[in-house]
């Protein structure tokens, strides 16, 4: 079967991973998780006290900055590594996601990881989900998607997220941390959050998980077989 590169795109907390991990493991295909990513890169500015706003300090961050995907054999779950080290946890906490989009807003820190994930992407067969996978990281992504829910839909779900990993923190709180993501997210320069016209949209508010992966699944299978329908044509 030919392979494809999907594309998904949308707010924070309106179940982007968890939704391209599964579609991932449905197709057999690679989940690259660009917020892990940024997540990653933002704990090790934190982890060595480097200043978003001190060029020199970027500039040591991207040089000493090397992130990777490992399966977990155990769970079957891809898992992040930064500079070898196991921060699949660590990378969800309030601390790291207070501080995420200030740090996926600075330009050499974009670069320098969406010329990581385009080399992950040249073998098509990828699922990756962000906020400018369609319109910058993969422009030509045969299939894309733009997922969005309500804000309180998306904080109740960021709440339980948290809690499951031990962490409590008041729904207000995290309410308040998603809409201004969203208010950075969308404003940047720097390749904002933005859906591109010709993204599949899926409001998430009252689907069940099942439903908005197999919604995907079923338009990837669509594609793949046009795909290779053409190419036996030609």
């Amino acid at each position: 079967m030919g392979k494809i590169v999907i594309a998904i795109d949308g707010y924070s907390g309106c179940g982007k991973s968890s939704t391209a991990r599964a579609v991932a493991k449905e197709l057999g295909y690679t989940y690259l998780d660009s917020g892990a990513m940024y997540r990653a890169a933002t704990l090790h500015f934190l982890n060595n006290f480097l200043s978003p706003t001190n060029p020199q300090d970027v500039e040591k961050a991207l040089k000493t900055l090397e992130i990777s995907f490992h399966p977990n054999p155990e769970t079957g779950r891809q898992e992040t590594f930064l500079n070898g080290l196991n921060i699949v946890d660590e990378i969800r906490s309030m601390r790291v996601s207070e501080r995420v989009s200030e740090i996926a807003t600075l330009k050499n820190v974009r670069h320098e990881l969406v010329a990581q994930q385009q080399r992950l992407g040249k073998k098509k067969g990828v699922v990756m989900d962000g906020r400018d996978i369609g319109s910058v990281v993969f422009p030509g992504a045969e299939l894309k998607v733009f997922m969005s829910a309500d804000l309180d839909t998306r904080s109740v779900r960021r709440q339980q997220e948290l809690l499951e990993k031990g962490e409590l923190v008041e729904l207000d709180e995290i309410k308040n941390n998603l809409a201004e993501r969203d208010r950075i997210d969308s404003s940047r320069k720097e390749s904002p959050l933005l859906k591109m016209p010709e993204a599949m949209e899926i409001d998430t508010s009252d689907l069940t998980f099942e439903s908005q992966v197999a919604q995907i699944v079923y338009q990837a299978r669509q594609i793949i077989e046009k795909e290779q329908s053409y190419a036996g044509n030609h």
